[in-house]
């Protein structure tokens, strides 16, 4: 064979591995990207994503847009490479998104279970925002509980042993210091007419010195206010302040927004206190990729959100949901906000 042709087959070989290589071998990095957003005043798949019934809600205009981070996983080393020079993502090790130990099933239940907690403290949040009343429920009840034969899902604890009930921990502090085999009389409110039920506490399993009612309770807008929300296939908290904003928003006369396109992130506890998010800076390009004019960063990630900050996209500060109310009600006057910069 002549020695040219050697040579160049010789040459191809480390190309051909790599090329292989390339576009089979998946890398342990995941590419972290814009993801889509959702206007929480609007509808998603025909349904209201803030759905208010029982009470009067203000028609709406502008937007209140929620934004996420998409993740791309299994990527190949090309993948990860075209991403990476795109500008537009970051790679990082995928133990940082799916920490060693958990399965990938066991990080979607985490999130799944983080979202809809930052959907209750939306609610109370904003409930607290407009000085509206809150009602404890009842959330769930364990099949084998002392409670199952007789409290249901949604029922209204309205008072235990004659003691009023306003928060969950006030029913924790009724149950927590009572024996196994005491009776509570409860005060409950089912399909808006209150009863008084009888329970006999069983012992907790990991405690038989300790009285157990085996339910979850939550707090929410007082009957008859419903609020649900509709957004399925998102994780995470992140959302908790712009379902905040919504409430507010469809609860109280006039608009936040002024009509214009605001978008925003941020988790948010029950007392309307904003907290930091990861990701900023992809959520900032999705916001401004779809439309938005101002956005709301949660005071923790000021600093590392004015580093990147897309062409057009005005950045208002924001602690809490009175401040975000504020700062909103502000720019739509014409007048300042709280920036980050």
């Amino acid at each position: 064979m002549n020695r040219r042709i050697i040579t160049l087959l010789v040459a191809l070989v480390p190309v051909v591995l790599l090329g292989v290589i390339g576009s089979v071998y998946t890398v342990p990095f995941v590419a972290l990207g814009p993801g889509p957003t959702h206007d929480t005043l609007g509808e998603y798949e025909g349904r209201e994503i803030v759905g208010v019934t029982g009470a009067e809600v203000d028609r709406t205009a502008g937007h209140l847009n929620m934004t996420t981070i998409a993740m791309r996983d299994g990527l190949t080393l090309f993948e990860a490479l075209g991403f990476w020079v795109s500008g537009r993502h970051g790679i990082v090790p995928r133990a940082e998104v799916y920490p060693p130990g958990l399965t990938r099933e066991e990080v979607d239940k985490s999130n799944e279970e983080e979202f809809s907690t930052s959907e209750s403290n939306a609610e109370v949040a904003a409930m607290r925002q407009l000085n509206l009343p809150t009602a404890v429920l009842v959330h769930e009840v364990g099949d084998k509980a002392p409670a199952h034969e007789v409290l249901r899902p949604d029922d209204q604890i309205v008072s235990v042993n004659g003691t009023p009930i306003s928060t969950p921990q006030d029913v924790v502090a009724e149950v927590s210091n009572k024996a196994p085999g005491t009776v509570l009389s409860m005060v409950i409110r089912r399909d808006g007419a209150e009863q008084t039920v009888n329970v006999t506490l069983g012992a907790r399993p990991d405690d038989e010195t300790k009285g157990y009612l085996g339910l979850t309770t939550t707090e929410a807008a007082a009957p008859p206010m419903q609020v649900e929300f509709y957004l399925p296939d998102i994780g995470g908290p992140s959302a908790g302040l712009m379902f905040s904003l919504a409430l507010v928003e469809k609860l109280s006369p006039g608009d936040l927004d002024g009509g214009s396109f605001v978008a925003g992130t941020g988790t948010i506890d029950e007392n309307g206190k904003v907290g930091a998010i990861g990701g900023i800076q992809y959520k900032m390009m999705a916001a401004r990729d779809a439309g938005a004019e101002t956005f709301l960063v949660p005071a923790g990630n000021c600093a590392e959100a004015i580093q990147r900050v897309p062409e057009g996209l005005r950045l208002v500060r924001v602690e809490t949901l009175a401040g975000a109310v504020q700062a909103l009600e502000d720019i739509s006057a014409g007048g300042a906000a709280p920036s980050c910069g």
